[in-house]
């Protein structure tokens, strides 16, 4: 593109400019994609008047300084219109476009696909559909209840991902807790992927469900620059959380692919791109200059955080691992930036008790797991340390968000609780069998499983300090207090329980299977064989050293996981041993059928991962080694 004059457009600027503005974004839209070969330029096309609005007359926002608290906060959930922010960014003077032309969609750069916290004014890794809408909720609670800041969250979502239930959890709870400082903007422009949407343009449709989730409906032209600066102005009244569905059209100022099916994820070629930009007036350099965000007083001092001294058990006290998760959340909350999160379970997880002493930080989302952790995701955001508690077998709803969460950097804590067919009588609708292989595939998450009450209290602190993802499993029943007060237990270690120079074979559990290696360490020990017991708390990092250790002193292991064995604790044994260069014989017990209902004993010894299992299993490896 060639120097032009730069022309600053912003609050006082009028409608004329600021479509000049929009007609930019267009063709910068199209001039990104089609050097990059790939992108949405059409998706980007049909909200780039909204967003013209937007950023000249309503976002508050200080593009040389992102981190000015009291800003505003944009969210593309419709994360594959990314041509579309860049395009802004560069409009707002915080790339060039030369990033703009010659990074797009390139490797080793900051312009990706889809758009990634690596860029200083993205808060949230988006493109799995449905789930910036859930940020931005989680964004505008922060502010409102937690920062006691004015500033306002934009999200601008999709028609096609409004057929994600997750939008719809997230309007609700913004309706419920009634987040005026919350406006999404559903940019309806009829055709999704491979065809028309559910709703095409009914935007009457999309009206009554926002309106049935108690928020406020504003339903425009989006391509009347007027009607939308006013339906942004009453979204920011401070009345209601508002969704402001603008009927558009898809590819719009582009005459040739305008309302046109086949053009989704598709660059225009090179001789289509040049018309298109020169129907769109493309030699504008425009620079947005929008309102500053609000004078705030100076940042706040963070509050000194208390003394955090850990709840006390009595070795052999019968104590389940989620009660002294409970207990160690709430005098955990002496931090002010721990925050709890509950999806109406937390008189069974425990996490209530940070409730009843911290109620001002304990949120509770109800039966809605992807909106929990989609909402611990936007205080992570704003630098709060959040726990989200739920049955184990329930995160996996979430783990797409899980899994964004861990795309998106941030860091939160995640408690499942109820795990295995320990559980008992509720069935295998309750029993999380499947949590462990879910969050060992999260990139770089911690995953650990206490399996007494000091070990849980521990590491549930050690949460507060672990960055990324970290997840910790508990087990509904009270178990024996292996451990005394003031035991320490470091992220990637174990604790060796039984041991002696001579030991046989080496018994390796977690959770309640370490109680039942325990016990058949006993057992064997009457007949003569010497096991070895070793508590892997700390599944992912996992003590390497310690394993192989064992490996080679006793040349036989026997894993024990209530948990299917596809990802579990066995696997990540034997990942760990093939680094290094020991290899015993081995033993893998794991639930493998399915599950019913009974009591714990019946379905551990069904499962066979019963003491008398792990025996069983202990000895067939001695006697094979002796042959």
């Amino acid at each position: 593109m060639t120097a032009r004059t730069i022309t600053d457009v912003g609050p006082a600027s009028d409608l004329q400019e600021v479509f000049g503005l929009a007609q930019q974004l267009r063709a910068d839209s199209i001039r990104a994609s089609t050097a990059a070969g790939s992108g949405h330029p059409t998706s980007s096309l049909s909200a780039a008047d909204l967003m013209a609005v937007l950023m000249a007359r309503h976002l508050r926002y200080e593009w040389d300084a992102p981190d000015n608290p009291a800003a505003d906060h944009l969210i593309f959930s419709k994360g594959h219109a990314s041509p579309l922010l860049y395009a802004m960014f560069k409009a707002a003077g915080a790339i060039g476009d030369d990033e703009l032309m010659t990074t797009y969609r390139r490797f080793g750069h900051r312009l990706q696909g889809h758009p990634t916290p690596v860029l200083p004014w993205v808060d949230v890794a988006t493109g799995s559909l449905g789930q910036g809408v859930g940020y931005g909720v989680g964004i505008a609670l922060a502010g409102r209840d937690l920062e006691k800041l004015p500033y306002r969250v934009w999200v601008l979502c999709g028609d096609s991902e409004t057929a994600e239930g997750s939008v719809w959890e997230a309007l609700d709870k913004a309706g419920h807790r009634r987040l005026a400082n919350f406006t999404a903007l559903i940019d309806v422009n009829r055709l999704g992927q491979s065809g028309p949407t559910e709703l095409g343009w009914d935007t009457d449709a999309y009206a009554r469900r926002v309106e049935a989730f108690g928020c406020r409906a504003i339903v425009i032209d989006g391509h009347d620059l007027e009607a939308i600066d006013q339906a942004m102005t009453t979204a920011a009244d401070g009345e209601a959380p508002t969704v402001i569905v603008a009927r558009t059209v898809k590819g719009r100022g582009v005459a040739e692919v305008a309302d046109q099916e086949g053009w989704h994820g598709k660059p225009l070629p090179k001789d289509i791109a040049e018309r298109a930009v020169a129907e769109l007036s493309g030699d504008h350099d425009l620079r947005a200059r929008g309102p500053k965000p609000p004078t705030v007083p100076s940042v706040r001092t963070p509050l000194p955080p208390g003394t955090v001294e850990l709840p006390r058990f009595d070795v052999g006290e019968d104590v389940a691992t989620r009660v002294a998760f409970g207990r160690a959340l709430a005098v955990l909350g002496a931090r002010p930036d721990v925050v709890a999160l509950d999806a109406e379970v937390g008189n069974s997880t425990h996490a209530e008790e940070f409730g009843k002493a911290h109620p001002e930080r304990y949120f509770q989302t109800y039966i809605a797991e992807q909106q929990m952790v989609a909402d611990a995701v936007g205080m992570a955001v704003r630098g709060f340390r959040p726990y989200a508690t739920t049955f184990a077998a329930f995160l996996t709803r979430a783990h797409d968000f899980i899994r964004m969460a861990a795309v998106s950097q941030v860091t939160i804590a995640l408690c499942g609780t109820h795990c295995g067919v320990e559980i008992g009588a509720d069935g295998p609708s309750q029993m999380g069998v499947e949590d462990l292989a879910m969050m060992r595939a999260v990139l770089g998450s911690t995953v650990l499983y206490p399996s007494d009450a000091t070990s849980a209290a521990a590491l549930t602190a050690a949460m507060a300090d672990v960055p990324g993802i970290s997840y910790l499993r508990a087990t509904r029943g009270a178990y024996p207090v292996l451990y005394a007060d003031g035991e320490t237990f470091p992220v990637g270690g174990s604790k060796t329980l039984r041991h002696g120079e001579n030991d046989h074979v080496t018994l390796i559990g977690a959770g309640v299977t370490l109680h039942e290696c325990l016990a058949a360490a006993d057992q064997l020990a009457d007949q003569g064989v010497r096991a070895r017991v070793i508590d892997l708390y700390s599944v992912k990092p996992i003590d390497a050293d310690t394993l192989a250790r064992a490996g080679r002193e006793t040349g036989a292991l026997v894993v024990v996981e209530d948990h299917h064995p596809e990802g579990g604790i066995g696997e990540a044994v034997l990942a760990a041993l093939a680094e290094g260069e020991e290899h015993p014989s081995f033993a893998h017990l794991a639930v493998t059928g399915l599950p019913g209902s009974g009591t714990t004993d019946e379905l551990l010894d069904a499962a066979g991962i019963s003491r008398t299992h792990i025996a069983r299993a202990a000895r067939a490896l001695v006697a094979a080694a002796a042959r």
